[in-house]
C-alpha cells in the first residue's frame, strides 16, 4: 500500500451508529453506498478494536466497514437482568445488525471471539456468509464433555453471587496500565488504548469507569464439546482466509491444528505479532496488506 494512500486512510474518522432500536452501538468507515463488512471484536474488546486496520480497508478495497459493539462491550446495552452472554447470544446480535443495514449476506471480519461468532454463524447459517477474514482466532472455546457438569457448576455458582462494581480509575492512562497488566492475551499500551477509550465513560468525580458489563467475567454455564466445534468448522463452506500472530492464540497448538484441518479450503498467513495484530501500529499495515491481497479481485464482483 503507497505510503500517501496510507496516510489518507489513517485519516478517515468512523461515524457512530446505533442499531436494533438503539441496543447495538457500531462504528463505521467508508461510503454509505460501498459493500459492507461487518466486523466482530473480541471478549472484552469493542468496535475501536478495528480502528487502526478499518480505514486502510475501506482505501484499498473501497467497501464499508461497520464494527459492532457486542452486547455489554462498548457502547452497547447490557443484557437484560437475567440474560447471558453465551457465544450464541452474539449470534443475535449479528443478525440484528445486518436486519437494520439491509443485509441479506455480508463478509464478515472477526477477530477472537468475534471470529468464533463468524464460524457459528457460517456453520449455521452459510446463506448469511459470503466471505470470513478472521484475525486470531478460529472455532470456539470449549469444554470436554465430561467436564459439563463442572462447568455448569461454576457458571451457577458465580451467576448466584452479587455483580461486582465497574473498575473505576483516576484517568485513561491508568485505565489503559490496568488493562495491560491485565490482559488475558499479552497488550502493550498502544495497542490497548484504543479499546480503552472507547470502553470508558467519566464520573462525577473526574474519575474514569469501565463500561463492560461485569457478567462477561462470571464463568460460561454451557461450552460447546471439542467434537462440536470441530463439526462445526466442517460445515464452513464459504472462503475463509484466517490471518495469525506468531505470538497469538493458535500456532501450532494441537487443537488448532485439529481447528484449522476441519475447515475446507482455509487459507492461512502468519504474521510477526501478536493476538490483537490489527491493532498493533507495526503490524496493522502488512495485515491490510494482506487482506488486500487476497480478497481484492472479489469484493465487487
Amino acid at each position: 500500500m503507497p505510503q500517501s494512500n496510507l496516510s489518507a486512510a489513517h485519516s478517515v474518522a468512523p461515524q457512530s451508529l446505533l442499531l436494533a432500536q438503539g441496543r447495538l452501538a457500531a462504528l463505521s468507515w467508508g461510503r454509505a453506498d460501498a459493500p459492507i463488512w461487518l466486523a466482530l471484536h473480541g471478549w472484552l474488546d469493542n468496535a475501536a478494536s478495528f480502528t487502526r486496520l478499518a480505514p486502510l480497508l475501506v482505501e484499498a478495497l473501497d467497501i464499508r466497514i461497520v464494527a459492532l459493539d457486542f452486547r455489554g462491550h462498548g457502547h452497547s446495552a447490557h443484557a437484560p437482568q437475567g440474560g447471558d452472554y453465551a457465544l450464541w447470544d452474539y449470534c443475535h446480535d449479528v443478525l440484528d445488525a445486518m436486519e437494520d443495514l439491509g443485509l441479506e449476506q455480508t463478509s464478515l471480519l472477526a477477530h477472537s471471539m468475534g471470529a468464533a461468532v463468524a464460524c457459528l454463524l457460517a456453520a449455521s447459517l452459510p446463506e448469511c456468509v459470503e466471505r470470513l477474514t478472521l484475525i486470531d482466532g478460529l472455532g470456539a472455546l470449549n469444554t470436554p464433555s465430561d467436564e459439563t457438569a463442572s462447568q455448569l457448576r461454576k457458571g451457577l455458582t458465580a451467576y448466584r453471587k452479587p455483580l461486582s462494581r465497574a473498575p473505576r480509575y483516576p484517568d485513561i492512562e491508568t485505565a489503559v496500565a490496568a488493562r495491560v497488566a491485565g490482559g488475558v492475551t499479552p497488550v502493550d499500551s498502544i495497542t490497548a488504548t484504543p479499546l480503552v477509550e472507547r470502553n470508558t465513560q467519566p464520573t462525577a468525580d473526574g474519575h474514569v469507569q469501565m463500561r463492560t458489563d461485569s457478567r462477561l467475567l462470571k464463568p460460561s454455564l454451557v461450552r460447546f464439546t471439542p467434537q462440536q466445534v470441530l463439526s462445526l468448522l466442517a460445515e464452513i463452506n464459504v472462503p475463509l482466509l484466517l490471518i495469525e500472530g506468531t505470538q497469538g492464540i493458535l500456532g501450532e497448538r494441537q487443537w488448532a491444528q485439529q481447528a484449522r484441518q476441519a475447515v475446507k479450503g482455509l487459507t492461512r498467513q502468519v504474521l510477526k505479532g501478536g493476538h490483537h495484530l490489527h491493532l498493533e501500529p507495526k503490524v496493522v499495515v502488512q495485515v491490510a496488506s494482506v487482506i488486500r491481497g487476497h480478497w481484492g479481485n472479489t469484493v465487487n464482483i
